[in-house]
């Protein structure tokens, strides 16, 4: 894995018009999600357009640590000889994700089901973030965990004899956790079923279903959606084709839209509904946005979207999206920093606990840069103007704080600076080449991209 022990700053200038039309990376989240499920299938299953981040290489690595035989052929396809949904073997050490939350939360439930024990490692910001939401329902199951206090890598994981089917509500709008409790379940004889009282994005069940999984979503009396999984199956080998994914097309679209003069044209990005809340809001604030060639690919919604420079406006976010836009948040917050009026974001407690917590990272970083703002315990208000910049701002080690204040750089008055522009890789290798093939005057982009 990637160091960041050593920061490469990079400055964002004021910039002429951006203009273009692109694909972007695979979606990080279906990425993760398609080695992990082609493992456990029988057979060799391709994936076309992987996300090749520092991220999901992480992944990669730790499914050739349970015995899975991962290749990235000449072609660019990712061929996955997996070993059926009980099958991993023992690893001969620590499994050292980086900075993959969402890898290494999704795999300590794989890794649950299984009589042997995993330990988990990760870099300094990994380390800090609290894994017990994870880990509560999986020791429910039978699992034994041995972890620094608070539930923190280091940990390590021992699946029990025997495991035992649960039935969780969702105590948190958690993709990962449920994502965790389905795929522990797998390996487990008998019903899983999970409890979401806020739906949040549905990829593990969509994808689970289409290699062969037998899986029934539906919704109970009180308009929970509860999920419910037959243990052991047989999965299927598939052939998979990720599609673009939109919070990195996030940082294009704010872009577009705030950079005056520009027209950007971002193809085959994914339009899963549970994944739309930032277009959802970024209409509502004003902004010329438009999507086109819909169509449906391996069960999944993608199209093109085209946005425009556009004069926006602030607006009241309601709460009950932010689980649909959760990684947006960052970058929603430079665009209302370019609006006229305040935005108020309410409902972001999850931010506390990503990469860093971004929501006193963004709060810091707007204040840095002259931008009037209010960080409640949950809650983010940005009053828009002319963004002076100027400022630096730490990225705490976190990829979506790096990218969404290069985006402001591009319109601010003056230069934004961030302190390391290298765990945008986790994220989005090349961001920084494919700015500047738009048009974005960014600084010292050869180390990042």
């Amino acid at each position: 894995m990637k160091s960041h022990l050593t920061a490469q700053s990079l400055t964002a200038y004021r910039s002429p018009p951006l203009s273009g039309q692109f694909s972007l990376p695979g979606d990080k989240s279906i990425s993760h999600r398609a080695l992990m499920f082609s493992a456990m299938a029988v057979g060799e299953s391709k994936i076309s357009g992987l996300l090749e981040s520092d991220d999901v290489l992480a992944t990669a690595a730790a499914m050739r640590a349970y015995g899975a035989d991962v290749e990235h052929g000449d072609d660019g396809v990712w061929r996955v000889s997996g070993l059926g949904s009980g099958g991993f073997l023992e690893p001969d050490g620590p499994i050292d994700f980086g900075n993959a939350g969402t890898g290494v939360r999704l795999t300590m439930g794989i890794a649950a089901a299984h009589p042997f024990a995993s330990t988990f490692i990760g870099d300094a910001s990994l380390s800090g973030r609290p894994m017990g939401r994870v880990l509560e329902p999986l020791r429910r199951m039978g699992a034994d965990v041995i972890a620094r206090s608070g539930d923190r890598l280091p940990l390590s994981l021992r699946g029990g004899d025997p495991m035992a089917p649960i039935t969780y509500r969702v105590p948190v709008a958690s993709a990962q956790v449920k994502s965790a409790v389905l795929l522990a379940g797998l390996n487990i004889e008998g019903v899983t079923t999970v409890i979401e009282p806020v739906a949040t994005r549905d990829h593990t069940e969509r994808m689970l279903a289409g290699f062969g999984a037998d899986l029934q979503t539906g919704t109970n009396a009180d308009g929970e959606t509860v999920i419910r999984l037959t243990g052991m199956p047989d999965l299927k080998p598939q052939t998979i084709v990720v599609p673009g994914d939109p919070s990195s097309a996030a940082f294009l679209i704010v872009a577009g839209l705030i950079v005056e003069g520009s027209d950007l044209t971002i193809e085959n990005v994914l339009l899963n509904p549970a994944r739309t809340g930032l277009l959802t809001t970024l209409q509502e604030m004003g902004a010329d946005l438009a999507i086109a060639n819909e169509r449906l690919s391996g069960g999944e919604a993608i199209g093109d979207i085209r946005a425009r420079h556009s004069a926006l406006r602030g607006v009241t976010v309601p709460p009950e999206r932010a689980p649909f836009m959760i990684d947006e948040y960052p970058v929603l917050a430079i665009a209302a920093a370019f609006a006229e009026g305040r935005t108020i974001m309410d409902g972001l407690a999850e931010l506390r606990v990503k990469e860093s917590d971004r929501l006193d990272a963004v709060a810091r970083g707007l204040k840095a840069n002259g931008v009037d703002c209010e960080e409640g315990a949950e809650s983010l208000t940005v009053t828009g103007s002319l963004v002076p910049g100027g400022g630096t701002v730490a990225t705490c080690l976190d990829h979506r704080i790096a990218m969404s204040f290069l985006v402001m750089g591009l319109a601010a008055a003056n230069p934004v600076t961030i302190d390391d522009g290298a765990p945008i890789a986790t994220s989005f290798p090349g961001f920084i080449d494919l700015m500047a093939g738009l048009g974005a005057r960014i600084d010292g982009g050869a180390a990042a991209a």
